[in-house]
């Protein structure tokens, strides 16, 4: 937080170089969010871009009562959700793209002790997940990917969204509730 707080107020006082190192810090957060809400690399590309060109531009504005992540997961809900509005019509979330994840380096390494039966039902098991959470209001989708995904606090994810702690405790109560309907039939067979 410190660390945060130093190079904030270098970038603030025109080093470029301090703003640099928050971009590597944060960029494969905020791209790694924007691609789970945006759902299309090219789309999370932009959407982190943006957010860094509008956190620079709008660096003396931050106040420093929330974490500086929070006031990047602000930023980037605020440019996924006016891509979204732009194109409606596209699906928003998703857990794993397996192809997307290859190129950009992100697929995880199976244990060891997972047999071929075992990958085909865990594949199974992420696309009927993706289905469910793709079936989400957006408004659900957003704390569900922000609290259950990317492990943000409750608080958080209320300072981003400008919620209240129970309307976001709301949110994901019904997030949840939904999620667990649609997987009951696959999960009771």
């Amino acid at each position: 937080m410190n660390e945060d707080k130093d190079l904030i107020n270098s970038a603030r006082a025109g080093d470029k170089i301090a703003f640099g190192k928050l971009i590597r810090k944060y960029e494969k957060t905020i791209y790694s969010f924007a691609f789970k809400i945006c759902r299309d690399k090219e789309k999370a590309e932009e959407a982190m871009q943006e957010t860094f060109i509008n956190a620079y531009r709008g660096l003396k504005s931050f106040s420093g009562k929330s974490k500086f992540s929070t006031w990047l997961y602000r930023i980037v809900t605020n440019n996924c959700l006016m891509m979204h509005r732009k194109k409606s019509h596209e699906p928003l979330i998703s857990f794993e793209d397996s192809e997307l994840l290859r190129e950009t380096g992100e697929l995880e390494v199976p244990h060891w002790g997972e047999t071929p039966h075992d990958a085909v039902l865990n594949n199974e098991l992420k696309e009927i997940l993706d289905k469910a959470i793709q079936k989400l209001p957006l408004e659900y989708r957003i704390v569900f990917v922000m609290r259950d995904v990317d492990g943000l606090s409750t608080e958080e994810v209320g300072n981003t969204l400008k919620l209240s702690v129970p309307a976001i405790k709301s949110r994901l109560h019904r997030a949840r509730l939904f999620l667990r309907n649609e997987l009951n039939p696959y999960l009771t067979k």
